[in-house]
């Protein structure tokens, strides 16, 4: 073959290998600029009935309406929420798998959980729906009216109380070990998988207390008792009997346990594609009607750039990590 013919050949090769790399780089940018042309699924890391079902519930109608696509909503509970994060972590980065986070599924559970994902890399954070206004609720039934006549029977009765979370990792595990950690009390903790059966088991008197945000829906209706609230500072009116922890004795009582809400995306996640979510998030939680149905879930909205939101998931690691290592929690 001549220097020619050879040249001649290589130069086809590699116009024929330009042709196919462009041809996918163009496909792929034209897929981007169509998004979304299908449904996208906002994942919910815990069972149906929870505060973050019904967050990712309000959110995800009108998510739909700006997207003008369908929202579905894909429940993945169990271990803390880390199920439901593992399996977007592991998704196409393409805009239609999304996290609806509590922030515990990033900030705390991992560090008691075993999982296949780094919360601060394998995500990117798109929106911050707002934070958990939270009730220290008991069952009605216990002799006890305020926070002080709680930890004097705890201290009284030894490993007798207990408390259900959400499950291990969660902000209401962490709150309770808080609360034990600030207190010298010995309460028992009851790990559930979601808030609904926690809660629902604080009802039925087969747990003492919870701290939860969906404690406080049935504190409203009178099934269960509040001592004190902590968590976003704007409390609704209709809270403002409650006393703050700081109120109730424990002035130093980290708020940020009382759990947050955002969405975040797979790394990786083309720019085009985050700026759409980001824009379209963003006004959906400054709605009126979006502020006040989240309001009626115990969830203040707080907007929050991207790296604002970084900086909350690691504040609250770090407060997080404080307690494991103190109490010495062990990793499942």
């Amino acid at each position: 073959m001549s220097r020619i013919s050879h040249y001649c050949r290589s130069l086809l090769i590699a116009s024929g290998l330009f042709f196919i790399l462009n041809s996918v780089a163009s496909s792929a940018l034209a897929t981007q600029a169509q998004f979304p042309s299908k449904p996208i699924n906002l994942v919910v890391p815990y069972p149906p009935g929870g505060t973050n079902d019904n967050v990712a519930r309000i959110i995800s109608k009108r998510l739909a309406d700006k997207a003008g696509q369908p929202v579905i909503l894909i429940y993945k509970g169990g271990a803390g929420g880390t199920i439901g994060a593992s399996y977007v972590a592991s998704s196409e980065p393409d805009g239609y798998t999304l996290l609806n986070a509590s922030i515990g599924n990033l900030a705390i559970a991992p560090q008691l959980i075993k999982v296949k994902f780094d919360p601060f890399t394998d995500f990117v954070p798109i929106s911050y729906s707002g934070n958990a206004v939270v009730t220290v609720a008991i069952n009605p039934a216990l002799p006890v009216h305020t926070l002080a006549d709680l930890i004097a029977y705890a201290r009284a009765n030894p490993g007798k109380l207990t408390f259900a979370s959400s499950g291990n990792g969660t902000p209401g595990h962490m709150s309770g070990e808080m609360f034990k950690l600030m207190t010298g009390v010995d309460i028992r903790h009851l790990p559930y998988r979601g808030s609904a059966p926690a809660v629902s088991d604080v009802m039925a008197g087969h747990a003492d207390m919870a701290f939860d945000p969906l404690s406080t829906v049935f504190v409203k209706s009178g099934k269960l008792r509040a001592l004190a609230l902590y968590g976003a500072k704007d409390a609704p009116t209709d809270l403002q009997h409650i006393p703050t922890m700081a109120q109730a004795g424990l002035k130093d009582f980290e708020d940020g346990l009382a759990g947050s809400f955002l969405v975040a995306a797979p790394s990786h996640t083309p720019p085009d594609i985050l700026f759409k979510l980001r824009t379209w998030m963003a006004e959906v939680i400054q709605e009126p009607e979006v502020i006040s149905a989240l309001a009626q879930v115990q969830v203040i909205v707080q907007p929050m750039t991207p790296e604002q939101i970084t900086q909350q998931i690691r504040a609250v690691h770090n407060v997080a990590n404080r307690v494991i290592q103190t109490t010495n929690l062990q990793q499942d």
